[in-house]
């Protein structure tokens, strides 16, 4: 009851936004219900009134929630079938999430970004976008303007990908199966991965929708190893920082160990599609929730003002990574 009386307004607010934005996001998926929701809730925080009653739940969706989020992902996760289906994609992707890491960490260090900001943009553009930001977030102690400044970034190289590389593949004369590659590696979002693929095998009559999928898919799964790497990370720095023993236990991202047995429960028990869709669309909406609740925590000014750097780097990072995507194709000569 006193969980209620605390944070029911804020939950409220943020379901009333969720809801809109996942069916705008669903009607435009190219710019998805997280975009939606936080240039919704950014709006209406700029409303004049007392937000006092709201913040606890406010704050309460853009962290607990949006944890819940990533562990319903896992439930889409059947590790057999993606790894089966996407070891040829393994070379690939690790050379694209490496490039994408190295070229954020290179531009925090010359642009004198935030550290948050140049993690998040370089783990959303390399990994799997907002799902990548919102596992790291947490992780990393970001703020929610942080993650709204970076959701903003993926959403605007998601956008030119979906637009451009269909054209860009025919003009390389990509194979059907290169494109497929291409887009699972090279596109930050799986909403773009599907507009990508789906745009390409309406021109070609071709079906690599499925295989660009499974590739984004296996990408996905770097989110565990990445996710831990910075939580040891953080960890130790705050040991530096407070002079204290470093306890892995209180770094420990626990919702990533339950995204992780969600997987091996889907695996291990072969739940089927009428199991896991749901629970997968659960997981979307619940991420829509939580970015309605970091757009209310958002100074949209702000946020304009100091967005040229994180632009920067994620467009750095979106061309290292298509270029590194293409050049490994070439290379292990599936191009």
């Amino acid at each position: 009851m006193d969980f209620i009386k605390t944070n029911g307004k804020g939950l409220i607010l943020c379901l009333a936004i969720a809801v809109p934005a996942w069916f705008l996001g669903q009607t435009l998926p190219v710019i998805g219900g997280p975009v939606f929701a936080i240039l919704i809730g950014m709006t209406v925080t700029l409303l004049p009134g007392n937000r006092e009653a709201f913040s606890a739940g406010i704050n309460y969706t853009s962290k607990k929630i949006l944890q819940a989020a990533v562990v319903f992902l896992g439930f889409g996760m059947n590790l057999t079938e993606i790894l089966a289906k996407g070891r040829q994609s393994l070379p690939i992707i690790l050379s694209t999430i490496t490039t994408s890491l190295v070229i954020a960490f290179l531009l925090y260090k010359a642009l004198r970004l935030q550290p948050n900001n140049a993690i998040l943009v370089g783990v959303g553009s390399s990994i799997c976008g907002g799902s990548a930001i919102a596992a790291t977030a947490p992780v990393i102690g970001a703020s929610d303007e942080e993650v709204a400044q970076s959701i903003s970034v993926i959403f605007l190289f998601n956008v030119a990908a979906a637009l451009i590389f269909p054209a860009l593949g025919a003009a390389l004369g990509l194979s059907n199966e290169g494109f497929g590659l291409f887009a699972g590696t090279a596109v930050n979002d799986t909403s773009s991965v599907t507009a990508s693929a789906t745009a390409w095998d309406g021109i070609h009559g071709s079906n690599t929708l499925e295989a660009a999928a499974i590739v984004k898919m296996t990408r996905t799964l770097a989110i565990i190893p990445i996710t831990l790497v910075l939580a040891v990370c953080r960890g130790r720095k705050e040991k530096n920082m407070e002079g204290s023993s470093f306890s892995l236990k209180r770094s420990f991202p626990f919702f990533v160990l339950f995204f992780v047995l969600a997987s091996v429960i889907t695996t291990a028990f072969h739940l089927p599609a009428g199991v896991t869709g749901p629970l997968k669309e659960l997981s979307k909406f619940l991420i829509v929730m939580a970015m309605a609740a970091i757009g209310l925590n958002t100074n949209i000014v702000k946020l304009i003002k100091t967005g040229g750097k994180p632009i920067f780097t994620g467009f750095c990072c979106w061309i290292g990574i298509s270029l590194v995507s293409l050049g490994m194709q070439h290379i292990l000569h599936l191009w």
